[in-house]
């Protein structure tokens, strides 16, 4: 559409690299977020959405310029500070004291960057903003973009790791809390098929089903989702559903014992 859609092309890109680092794809929001920023220089959502896909694939050097740039435009955006503390300490693990010697250069954000993304109040639009790209003014989005990017797809991993945890300790209703809580800040597969395991030690097999067919929404090929759903099929005495999910398993893994063992199962109920 020419030059004069740049704001609107940055912010279809950036839209869409939030949809890619809810998902998962790291690389492809990169991409995203770079032609966003090609477009529209100093964007704080596609910067803060690089940094945390940056975060995500171990890139701590570019996470840590990312977020420092964010902190130039507007110092009060909080994920971007943790951010900074977060990288901090992986890059001073990983390089050492002299860890910042080893930085690509951080860009100096010109004034009138500064005042072009920094909104007057909460709600607020800036006269220059785009609508729906200022970080503040977006109805329905928290302050904190990160909450839904790094720092929120850290908490998950952690309440995660967590119910995981208490699973083996077999305490399958207390780690459905915390997976629940997990998938409420990011949808992950794990935390769904993990949520599934729970489920069917609890005999609830239609949430059982339910969690695995999310997960393979996200996956279409996930093994534990098909074997874990065939699983609670098979208890709902929906057998040719389950037979069918166990096939689809074997199509993927054809050696799998635990799938094979299950449909005999099924072939003489």
């Amino acid at each position: 559409a020419g030059e004069a859609a740049a704001e609107e092309r940055s912010l279809l890109l950036a839209n869409r690299a939030a949809c890619h680092l809810k998902e998962g794809a790291c690389r492809l929001c990169v991409a995203d977020c770079s032609g966003a920023l090609s477009l529209v220089p100093f964007g704080i959502k596609p910067l803060l959405r690089r940094a945390a896909a940056y975060e995500a694939l171990e890139s701590y050097q570019l996470a840590y310029v990312d977020y420092k740039t964010v902190l130039q435009i507007d110092c009060s955006i909080q994920s971007a500070h943790d951010g900074v503390n977060r990288m901090t300490k992986a890059l001073l693990e990983k390089d050492g004291v002299n860890w910042r010697e080893k930085l690509p250069p951080i860009p100096a954000v010109p004034i009138s960057a500064q005042k072009r993304w920094n909104v007057p109040s909460a709600g607020a639009r800036g006269a220059d903003a785009p609508p729906g790209n200022t970080l503040r003014g977006d109805p329905g989005e928290s302050t904190s973009l990160g909450h839904q990017t790094a720092a929120g797809i850290a908490r998950a991993q952690t309440l995660k790791e967590e119910g995981n945890e208490l699973v083996k300790k077999g305490n399958h209703k207390k780690a459905i809390e915390k997976y629940s809580e997990s998938l409420k800040l990011n949808q992950e597969c794990a935390a769904y098929t993990n949520r599934a395991l729970c489920y069917l030690t609890l005999k609830q097999h239609k949430e059982a089903v339910q969690d695995c067919t999310a997960a393979l929404r996200l996956d279409p090929k996930n093994i534990k989702a098909f074997y874990r759903r065939a699983q609670a099929l098979k208890e709902l005495k929906d057998y040719k559903s389950s037979i069918a999910d166990i096939n689809s398993l074997l199509k993927i893994e054809p050696k799998n014992t635990a799938a094979l063992r299950l449909l005999q199962e099924l072939n003489r109920a």
